[in-house]
């Protein structure tokens, strides 16, 4: 095999992980599934050859002329349609988060080791410049021992109005923009094993139809089916004593109107993603320093090339499913405890 043929489920966030798939040299975008025609016929003219387009995700993992799959569903369709292009051989890419739930997501991690096919979380934020920036600093022992960090997504008016399901059972802005930082955060620090997870969360906007995207306000039903969090916050403890503080609204009274940011506590400097900047005591004085990352590349361009050099060349997965299963353990136990108005331990779920 010198390429790998690609089908795109979902033409929403799909479309730009296939453009990247299909700048890569050794990738190419042969077929696209959605259950809207109009949006399949729009991509399709993007693309520099035609390809094949299916309705039905089932039908499209029986075409041998496909090897891997990217899922880029709704969170509630994640699990279904990466299990069936398993259960065909195919290697699969997955959006964030995994899954709508920890069970399923556990479900599919299962059988895509079993199968033994290359298996990846397509994550944006974790593959973009400043994020391997800051990482190449840390591993390079800039920040000494890290021992604390922050981490928000905060947007003043910014609930999803174009698709249902963000709003329903297993959607939500913990699992639409918290997942985001808690993967940044989680892996910047190591990835040490979560202990307890201690959340608050809930809906304040959404059900009476406030703060959607650009202050729109939605149609009467469509907040009438609000039934997850606009917000979700708190503290998860890791072995060794590590503590992470994260928060994610989609909707609130703060400024400014959109927030993305990663904070790290170290013994020899702290650091924030946005801009990438080094804190430092040097002589007694507090010295900040602005580092400027590498541009080039998109962080879904470097999931593209990665996943391609994992089924290739044989490159071992830096974020495979079991990542996203993991993060879907800290995000699902935050929910919990918000929802009980306690702590949970990792251990009490087994």
């Amino acid at each position: 095999m010198d390429e790998v043929r690609v089908a795109i489920v979902g033409m929403g966030i799909g479309r730009a992980n296939g453009r990247s798939l299909q700048k890569n040299p050794r990738g190419r975008v042969t077929a696209i599934c959605d259950i809207i025609e109009w949006k399949m016929d729009a991509y399709a003219k993007e693309l520099p050859e035609p390809v094949k387009c299916y309705a039905d995700y089932r039908e499209m993992c029986e075409d041998d002329d496909i090897d891997a799959v990217m899922v880029a569903t709704p969170n509630q369709v994640h699990v279904p349609v990466a299990l069936e292009a398993v259960k065909h051989g195919k290697h699969v890419l997955v959006t964030k988060p995994l899954s709508d739930s920890e069970a399923s997501a556990r479900k599919l991690v299962e059988a895509a080791e079993a199968a033994g096919v290359v298996n990846m979380m397509s994550l944006g934020m974790r593959f973009s410049d400043p994020v391997i920036a800051l990482r190449e600093l840390i591993d390079q022992g800039e920040l000494g021992e890290i021992y604390y960090s922050r981490a928000r997504s905060v947007r003043r008016a910014g609930i999803p109005d174009w698709n249902a399901d963000f709003i329903q059972v297993g959607g939500g802005a913990f699992r639409d923009m918290g997942v985001h930082v808690l993967d940044v955060a989680w892996w910047l620090l190591g990835m040490p094993e979560p202990v307890s997870v201690s959340g608050v969360g809930g809906a304040k906007f959404g059900p009476r139809g406030r703060h959607y995207w650009r202050f729109q306000p939605p149609a009467p039903e469509y907040a009438a089916k609000f039934a997850v969090d606009d917000y979700a916050g708190g503290l998860i403890r890791f072995a060794g004593g590590v503590g992470l503080q994260i928060e994610s609204f989609w909707a609130s009274h703060q400024a400014p109107p959109t927030e993305t940011q990663v904070e790290l506590f170290g013994t020899d400097a702290g650091a924030q993603l946005r801009p990438l900047t080094l804190y430092r005591t040097v002589d007694g004085a507090p010295l900040d320093i602005t580092v400027t990352p590498p541009a080039g590349n998109t962080g879904f361009d470097l999931v593209a090339n990665h996943f391609i050099d994992c089924i290739l060349d044989g490159v071992p997965c830096q974020a495979p499913l079991r990542h996203g299963l993991i993060v879907q353990e800290m995000m699902e136990g935050m929910l919990r405890s918000a929802e009980i108005g306690r702590e949970i331990r990792m251990d009490e779920r087994l």
